[in-house]
Parts: structure tokens; sequence; C-alpha cells
């Protein structure tokens, strides 16, 4: 592989964040974590990231909210929605407004890597890298 994935991981489950943001950090990738949709916008105001892992139900601004805010910053931004609340209307909105892929809590983990290796390699052919 030997390319740095910068992922940031939004949830506002402290212990499914940091579990997650370890387990990325342990397969290479760059975690950057954030509790909340505006701490999200936030650091990807200061900070690039290659990928967003997204959650949905999360109080203040929620993952639907928070999605098109990430696109105006980036719009070749690969954003992957992850929920414990399945709702096929919720992940067509979200996939309408820039979504590139929805999973359901909980996956496998090689699943979730798998799709953010898609998403990274999207993004480069986007960047024309």
């Amino acid at each position: 592989m030997g390319e740095e994935i910068k992922v940031l991981v939004c949830d506002d489950e402290e212990r499914f964040r940091n579990t997650l943001g370890k387990l990325l950090t342990s397969h290479g990738m760059t975690v950057t974590i954030a509790e909340s949709g505006a701490a999200a916008l936030d650091i990807l105001r200061r900070e690039p990231h290659d990928i967003v892992l997204l959650d949905v139900k999360m109080p203040g601004l929620s993952g639907q909210q928070t999605l098109p805010e990430i696109k105006k910053i980036d719009p070749d931004i690969e954003v992957i929605i992850l929920t414990g609340h399945a709702s096929v209307d919720i992940a067509a909105e979200m996939m309408a407004h820039g979504g590139s892929d929805y999973l359901l809590k909980p996956y496998p983990m090689d699943e979730l890597l798998g799709i953010i290796h898609i998403a990274f390699d999207r993004r480069k052919t986007a960047k024309g890298l």
C-alpha cells in the first residue's frame, strides 16, 4: 500500500470512535477523531483528509446536516456513512448529497477496510493522482 490514508472519524459515541480510531491506526492509517459534526467541520477547514467516517445520529449537527457542509469544504472528499439506525430513506438522501458508501453498525472490520481503500482510490482518481 505505502500511501498514507487520512481518515476523520466523526461519531458521538466516545468508546466507538476511539476503538475505531485505534483499529484504523493499526492498519497504517492516520486518524483524527471528532465528537460532533461541528468539530468535524472545524477539523476539515484546518486540515485536509481523504476519508470521513460519519455517524448519522448525533446531537447538534446530524450526519445528514454535516455531509453537505463537508462537501462544501472539499467536494472530492469521500464520506462513508456509519449508522446503527437502518433507514433506506436516510441512506438514499445522504448518498444523493455526496455520500460514497453506507454501512450499518456493527459491520465486519475487513468490509470497512475494503470500502475505505476503494474510496481512497476513487479520491486519488478524482484528484488526478
